[in-house]
């Protein structure tokens, strides 16, 4: 039997988990169908700062980085790796043809690193732990992907702003939730 504070936990974590799978289909639709311009043979960018254009699939990704510390925080490092693994593989059969390997190679990379930067930091200071891990995770992210995708790094710095306003905008929620969760006792798995 589950104790009190241990089933809205798995609760929140799955809503987390769902959320994050989601963000790997949303992504790979937006970066070929919406944005303020369509580059032929290449992504759709929106502006993510004054000048600074990024495929639109940025936004989507930052919000999977900072979802992924939050299904760990809630239902543990092990089922966090595993929904790494299954995000890859959705990633990798939703992406264009064009961009499978880009997509998955750059989710499995950049969620794996945004994972060993987390978790020791997590138990300490959360709201550290997602901006920390994000960062990391987003940069990888962003240079793998444009590589792998499109041989050039020419969005790189418009794919770290776009990524970083997302993990910034969740920074009240997840110590929102930190606080709520000291309030009510309720532990990290």
């Amino acid at each position: 039997m589950t104790s009190n504070r241990e089933q809205p936990r798995r609760r929140e974590g799955v809503i987390f988990l769902v959320l994050f799978a989601l963000t790997i289909p949303a992504a790979n639709w937006l970066i070929g169908h919406v944005g303020t311009a369509c580059i032929a043979n290449g992504p759709c960018v929106v502006p993510v700062a004054p000048g600074l254009m990024a495929p639109s699939g940025v936004m989507m990704v930052g919000v999977a980085l900072v979802l992924r510390d939050l299904v760990q925080r809630r239902l543990g490092a092990a089922m966090s790796a595993l929904a790494i693994l299954c995000g890859t593989a959705l990633s990798a059969m939703l992406a264009p043809p064009s961009l499978v390997l880009a997509s998955g190679v750059a989710f499995l990379l950049s969620e794996f690193a945004d994972l060993a930067v987390y978790t020791p930091l997590a138990r300490r200071r959360l709201v550290l732990a997602v901006v920390a891990s994000s960062i990391v995770g987003l940069v990888v992210d962003s240079i793998v992907f444009l590589w792998l995708a499109f041989g050039s790094l020419d969005f790189l710095l418009g794919q770290v702003v776009g990524k970083g306003w997302m993990v910034l905008l969740s920074v009240p929620f997840v110590a929102w939730l930190r606080r709520r969760d000291e309030r009510v006792g309720m532990a990290p798995a």
